[in-house]
């Protein structure tokens, strides 16, 4: 299961308390003051984790909380602090307080790590509060809470390309042609329910990743159809590739119909350099109209087939020299 949204709870361990006590041995009955003081409470870090693709995990667990620190101990001794609660998440998640909206860090690389609660403080023992006015001081000081949020985590994917299209443009098929990513594919609308990154091998040991999200229908930018789950994923991508059935003979209509889409959602993805791919020309079907009006607006147009392989060399050397050059 793709899951890229969930809220959950996090909690700081609460400091141990402070330990009142008078140090006691053979000849010494009245020592002078040893408590100790109170463990550190353990906080709560995200972890960026290049293993993990999603955020299912957070769909079962809801609540973090570090461990609490350890009482302080009699002879001056600290107590232990609390083991911090450590969270892997995907690279690409996006961490916000749900309380005042604002986000607080934004993971995006790998081994990177944020905490996102601090431990409480562990409370003075009764050593520290001698002095030479007071020297049996029976106070010592409770640990402090730990911090508290609610916070949400929302996952955006990381791609060099995002791969936009109507349902059954051939984005899936595309995606495994070009990559051994293997999604499903089949003649119906979304079979593709969940986004799906293929990393694209081009030249000397290079490579882009690109990201194929669930098609687009006419409102998915007000919640219609699978697309507005998905949109966020390629508002990271420094390229789009707009694919586009050359078989349905409106190919300038269904263009400025996904950019309307992009448009509505967020207009700074109408920024984005694109490419437009016109696909399955194996089937001999053509639209002259639509490649006049490309051609007439300077947009660069690439024809291609992506079930036997047509035009995708040309296609990914020109992905390629964008990329390279951003």
């Amino acid at each position: 299961m793709f899951v890229d949204y969930v809220e959950v709870t996090v909690q700081g361990g609460n400091g141990g308390d402070g330990l009142i006590s008078f140090h006691r041995e053979k000849y010494m009955p009245k020592g002078g003051p040893d408590g100790g003081d109170g463990g550190k409470g353990g906080d709560v870090v995200l972890v960026v984790d290049e293993n993990l693709s999603t955020l299912q995990d957070f769909k079962y667990k809801k609540i973090f909380k570090g461990e609490n620190g350890g009482r302080g101990g009699p002879n001056n001794r600290y107590g232990k602090n609390g083991e911090d609660a450590i969270i892997p998440v995907p690279p690409g998640t996006i961490v916000k307080d749900l309380d005042s909206e604002e986000t607080l860090a934004d993971l995006s690389e790998v081994g990177l790590q944020f905490i996102v609660v601090h431990g409480g403080r562990g409370g003075k023992g009764n050593a520290r509060f001698k002095s030479p006015t007071n020297q049996t001081p029976r106070t010592a000081t409770e640990g402090e809470e730990g911090e508290y949020r609610d916070i949400s985590l929302e996952l955006k994917l990381l791609a060099d390309v995002g791969l936009v299209g109507l349902p059954n443009a051939g984005k899936s098929t595309l995606i495994s042609r070009l990559s051994s990513a293997k999604p499903k594919i089949a003649d119906y609308p979304f079979t593709t329910l969940s986004p799906v990154l293929g990393i694209i091998k081009y030249g000397d040991y290079k490579s882009f990743v690109m990201a194929d999200i669930p098609g687009l229908i006419e409102g998915a930018a007000e919640g219609k159809g699978l697309g507005i789950n998905f949109l966020k994923h390629i508002e990271r991508t420094a390229v789009l590739l707009y694919l586009i059935d050359i078989t349905e003979g409106n190919s300038e209509t269904v263009f400025n119909q996904l950019r309307g889409e992009l448009g509505k959602y967020n207009p700074a993805l109408l920024e984005k350099p694109f490419l437009i791919a016109l696909n399955k020309i194996d089937t001999g079907i053509k639209d002259d109209e639509g490649l006049r009006y490309f051609d007439g607006q300077g947009m660069e147009c690439f024809l291609i087939s992506a079930a036997v392989g047509t035009g995708l060399d040309e296609l990914v050397n020109k992905l390629s020299n964008i990329i390279e050059q951003r």
